[in-house]
């Protein structure tokens, strides 16, 4: 599933994180650190913490860590004993934090919250894709930490969708109001929208939000009349929205029997739940896209302790 155009990982990092990437976590880190009002007062006497895994996870955050650390505490030092993306069971040392007891005690709350959070998403969203096997699983932009919740999805397996409105061009139901305001028909502007997409722009990745098989279809021929035009082969995305895997399905087997099913993604999205992954798999749809990988998931449990001085 490699070839979906869902997977945005690339804009955040790869060996490092990008430009975007960091001004992202300065925004979180800076206001988690302005909330702990300076974190009280401490000696200055040098001490060990150990964070340790109170449950089985996948690990992701290090790089956030790494700038909190830099950005606020620069005379900790921060000893990584697992990688990104690394799993951990009970007991196991994520990392230990050196430097003086006042910023190390300071920062404890802050790295455990970031830390948390991201293995938590990374760790949950890696049992739905084990569950979803070749079909692709993205979240949606209904993130609640942005881009840090993006990259714990990429870490757990799951693409990570558009990371902005301006990443790529998605076209849903208020937008065709905006795009063909003269036509009432939504059949007629959802292929009249679709008309109007800059190619050159925009062919790449470009997801249009459809509620029926005519929408599908119009929206499907719209975008093929583009690309023979141009001799193009970029496919677009038509996101099912809130039609279910059987509804899915009929719109697969529609544009199969019409011969549209190779210019288009099919992209399954609303009310979407990790029981129900079989049947999404059976529609035919090549992803499903879904804010329960990354919302309301508990933190991985982790926890530090002071084990000496340095």
């Amino acid at each position: 599933m490699n070839s979906l155009p869902h997977d945005r990982s690339w804009l955040l990092g790869k060996a490092e994180p990008t430009a975007l990437f960091l001004d992202s976590m300065d925004r979180w880190i800076d206001a988690m650190v302005a909330d702990e009002h300076g974190g009280g007062d401490s000696s200055s006497e040098p001490i060990v913490g150990t964070i340790r895994a109170k449950a089985i996870g996948k690990i992701s955050g290090t790089w956030v860590v790494n700038r909190l650390v830099a950005r606020h505490f620069d005379e900790c030092e921060v000893t990584w004993n697992v990688n990104e993306g690394d799993n951990v069971k009970i007991t196991d040392a994520v990392l230990t934090i050196s430097g003086p007891a006042v910023q190390v005690l300071c920062c404890e709350r802050i790295m455990l919250n970031l830390l948390g959070r991201m293995s938590g998403i990374a760790t949950n969203t890696a049992s739905w894709v084990s569950r979803a096997g070749s079909m692709g699983i993205a979240c949606t932009r209904k993130t609640d930490w942005g881009l840090l919740d993006k990259w714990a999805v990429h870490i757990g397996g799951g693409f990570t969708h558009r990371l902005s409105r301006a990443d790529a061009l998605m076209i849903k139901e208020n937008d065709l109001a905006a795009l063909a305001p003269e036509i009432d028909n939504e059949t007629e502007s959802v292929a009249a929208a679709v008309s109007k997409i800059d190619m050159d722009d925009d062919a790449e990745f470009t997801v249009i939000e459809v509620r029926d098989s005519d929408q599908a279809i119009a929206a499907t021929k719209a975008w093929d009349s583009l690309q023979i035009e141009r001799s193009g082969c970029e496919k677009i995305v038509l996101l099912l929205d809130n039609m279910g895997p059987k509804g899915c399905a009929d719109v697969h087997k529609i544009l199969m029997k019409e011969n549209l099913r190779t210019w288009c993604i099919l992209e399954g999205s609303g009310g979407v739940i990790i029981e129900d992954l079989q049947q999404w798999i059976e529609s035919g749809v090549d992803l499903v896209s879904t804010s329960a990988l990354n919302r309301g998931i508990s933190p991985l449990d982790l926890s530090m302790k002071v084990e000496g001085g340095e």
